[in-house]
């Protein structure tokens, strides 16, 4: 079967990136719609929903990303939702035929399709990854809420290669969370501390 030539989206916008490794950096966002991982805290349940949102063809969103690089966007972001339950390969053979970085914000709990450029995966406890993109991500961002976050931060850890970029974020407005994660990382020099940095400061 041929990669689709549309994908359901939520919204498209040119923004700086809030979180992980490349924070701060101007970049596009896509956020494709449906997502059947259900994190209780998720700040985007708007996008679980399929029926919701209207497909758009991916040559139209190709030119957004193209208009956002000429406008300083460094590279696209595609996120979600859980933007594997879809096949990206069509998306990101586009954007990189315009020369655009493409980085997948992702749980890893579907096969991986598409080529990006940088992996994050965030994966989370009630639904645990699929090994390759353990092996696969660049990034690996876990969430943490309460202590059992961190040991299954450290199993996740485990299964990635050594020059991925481990990140503890805490849960937002989790005390809990941004003690134990603090703490942790003071401990683990491998570690670093995420923060959504756009929530402070109000951004998309």
């Amino acid at each position: 079967m041929s990669p689709p030539d549309s994908l359901p989206v939520v919204e498209t916008f040119h923004s700086l990136q809030g979180e992980g490794h490349h924070c701060g950096r101007s970049a596009f966002f896509i956020r494709l719609a449906g997502c059947k991982v259900g994190c209780t805290w998720c700040d985007t349940k708007h996008s679980w929903p399929l029926e919701n949102h209207p497909r758009r063809s991916i040559d139209a969103l190709a030119q957004e990303a193209v208009e956002a690089a000429r406008n300083g966007a460094a590279f696209t972001v595609i996120t979600g939702g859980e933007p594997l339950h879809h096949d990206l390969s069509r998306l990101t053979d586009v954007l990189a035929e315009h020369g655009n970085e493409t980085h997948l914000e992702t749980s890893g709990v579907d096969r991986l399709s598409g080529s990006p450029d940088w992996i994050t995966l965030s994966p989370k406890r009630h639904s645990p990854p699929r090994r390759e993109l353990l092996q696969r991500c660049d990034e690996l961002k876990v969430i943490v809420h309460e202590q059992d976050d961190l040991s299954f931060a450290e199993e996740m850890a485990s299964e990635t290669g050594p020059g991925t970029v481990l990140l503890l974020q805490p849960g937002w407005q989790s005390e809990d969370g941004q003690r134990l994660s603090i703490e942790h990382v003071r401990c683990q020099r491998r570690w670093k501390l995420g923060l959504q940095t756009h929530k402070w400061l109000g951004l998309r």
